[in-house]
C-alpha cells in the first residue's frame, strides 16, 4: 500500500517501502526533513528501545516516544542551548536533552509529573541508593509480618489509613505494606526515588484486572477471566513484591541512564504554563494534552493520595472529564495558544517549536495564528505500532513553527 499526505510544504511519503527508517543517531542541522521518514513500525523500533532506561521508570499513558524527540533535538539544537517542554508529563524532552548535551526546562500543572521528571533527570550516587532500596525492602517486609513471622497479617496488626480512595482500590493487606513503605521513606536520603517506587507498586497492586491497568472503572474484588493470561485470575491483596520488583528495576534503569547523562543543566517546574515566567529559551519540544482524551491528575490518582500531592486537576487542558464539545475545543485553543504566547515572550529571535498532537479537529492552525507563529512546516507521521489495548493505528502532526 501507497499513500502520500499532502502539508503545507512538502510531500510526505506515509508508506513507502524502498525507503529506510530514519536512524535518529544519524540527523543532523543539514539534514532535510523532506527525507525524514519517522513512520517506525515494531520492527524498526520495538517497544524494548522505545522504552530504554528511565523512559519506562513509571507508566504514563500520552507520551510520545524518545526517538522522536530525538530527531528534532538533533536537527534544531546544539550543545549548550535551552529547549522548553511547557506540557513536560513524564519528561521524555528532558531525559533525551540531558542525554545529548542540550539544556532543558520542563513544566507542568501535575506534581505527580513534576516528581517523575526530576526523578528521572536527577543524578545520583548509586551505591548509596542502592543500599537505600534495598534497606527500605527489607524494613518493609519485616515490619509487614507479625511477630511470629507468620505470612498471614491478623486483621488488628494492620496498618490503616483514612482515606475513602485508599480503602476502596487496595486490599488491606497490600494497603498495609504501601503505608509502612510510605511511612520509612523520610528516613531516606533519595525520598523522590523511593516515592516514584511507591507509586509504580500501588499501581500494579490495586484491585483491578491484569488487562486493564490503564483505565480501571471500578475494583475487581472476585476471580476473574483474564484476556491478558487466559485464565482465571484473583485480584492481588498484596504490595511486596511489586514494591520489590521495581524497587530493583528503579535502580537498574537510573543505573543505564547514568551512563548516558551529560553534564547539561534541568529545571524541573511545578506550575500552569500560561502563567510560569520562563528563563530565556532556544526553541521547543512538546506533545501537548488532547482535547477531551485523559486526565492526567486522575491517571495517577493512587500517587496522590498515597503522597499527599497538591491535586491541580481544574487547571489541566484538555481534560477527559471536559469532554469534546464545541465549547470543550474553543476553550481549548484559547488555553493552548495562550501557553505559546506566553513561551513566545522567552523565545530567542527565529527560535523553533515542535509540536507533536494528533490534531483530528484541526485545531492547531487556528492555535498557531492566535499565538503569533510563523508556519515552517507540518509533517504527518504514521503512528502504525503500539502496545497495550490501545493498538489502533493513526496519524499525528509534527508542527514545526518559528518565531
Amino acid at each position: 500500500m501507497y499513500m502520500k499526505k499532502i502539508v503545507s510544504t512538502h510531500v510526505i511519503d506515509t508508506y513507502d517501502p524502498e525507503s529506510i527508517c530514519t536512524v535518529p543517531e544519524e540527523v543532523t542541522p543539514e539534514s532535510d526533513l523532506k527525507k525524514l521518514n519517522l513512520n517506525w513500525s515494531e520492527r524498526d523500533l520495538p517497544e524494548k528501545i522505545r522504552t530504554k532506561h528511565v523512559h519506562r521508570l513509571h507508566p504514563y499513558l500520552g507520551k510520545f516516544i524518545p526517538q522522536l524527540v530525538e530527531v528534532f533535538l538533533r536537527k534544531y539544537f546544539k550543545k549548550g542551548e535551552w529547549v522548553l517542554d511547557p506540557f513536560v508529563g513524564c519528561g521524555t524532552t528532558l531525559v533525551q536533552a540531558l542525554e545529548l548535551g542540550i539544556n532543558s526546562v520542563g513544566v507542568d500543572i501535575s506534581e505527580f509529573n513534576v516528581l517523575l521528571s526530576k526523578v528521572k533527570t536527577g543524578k545520583y550516587n548509586l551505591t548509596i541508593l542502592e543500599k537505600e532500596i534495598k534497606d527500605i525492602l527489607v524494613r518493609t517486609h519485616e515490619k509487614s509480618r507479625n511477630a511470629l513471622g507468620s505470612l498471614f497479617i491478623k486483621q488488628f496488626e494492620l496498618k490503616t489509613v483514612d482515606n475513602e480512595y485508599l480503602n476502596l482500590w487496595f486490599h488491606p493487606n497490600a494497603l498495609h505494606e504501601l503505608l509502612i513503605f510510605r511511612d520509612l521513606i523520610p528516613e531516606y536520603s533519595y525520598q523522590d526515588v523511593l516515592k516514584i517506587i511507591l507509586s509504580r507498586a500501588a499501581r500494579s497492586a490495586r484491585l483491578t484486572t491484569h488487562f486493564d491497568l490503564d483505565f480501571p472503572k471500578k475494583p475487581q474484588t472476585e476471580p476473574y477471566y483474564c484476556r491478558k493470561h487466559r485464565r482465571i485470575c484473583k485480584p492481588t491483596d498484596e504490595a511486596y513484591k511489586f514494591l520489590r520488583r521495581y524497587g530493583y528495576d528503579t535502580l537498574k534503569r537510573l543505573r543505564e541512564f547514568s551512563d548516558l547523562q551529560s553534564d547539561a543543566l534541568v529545571e524541573v517546574i511545578h506550575g500552569d504554563s500560561r502563567k510560569v515566567e520562563f528563563r530565556p529559551i532556544d526553541g521547543v519540544i512538546t506533545s501537548p494534552p488532547y482535547v477531551g482524551l485523559i486526565d492526567y491528575h486522575e491517571q495517577h490518582r493512587y500517587a496522590y493520595e498515597l503522597l499527599n500531592l497538591n491535586d491541580q486537576r481544574e487547571q489541566e487542558i484538555g481534560s477527559a472529564s471536559n469532554g469534546q464539545s464545541k465549547k470543550a475545543k474553543e476553550k481549548y485553543i484559547e488555553s493552548i495558544s495562550d501557553v505559546f504566547i506566553n513561551v513566545k515572550r522567552s523565545l530567542k529571535k527565529n527560535g523553533k517549536v515542535i509540536i507533536v498532537a494528533n490534531d483530528k479537529w484541526e485545531l492547531y492552525e487556528k492555535i498557531r495564528q492566535r499565538a503569533g507563529f510563523k508556519n515552517v512546516d507540518n509533517i504527518i507521521r504514521h503512528v502504525n505500532r503500539r502496545t497495550g489495548r490501545r493498538t489502533s493505528p493513526y496519524f499525528e502532526t509534527i508542527f514545526i513553527w518559528e518565531k
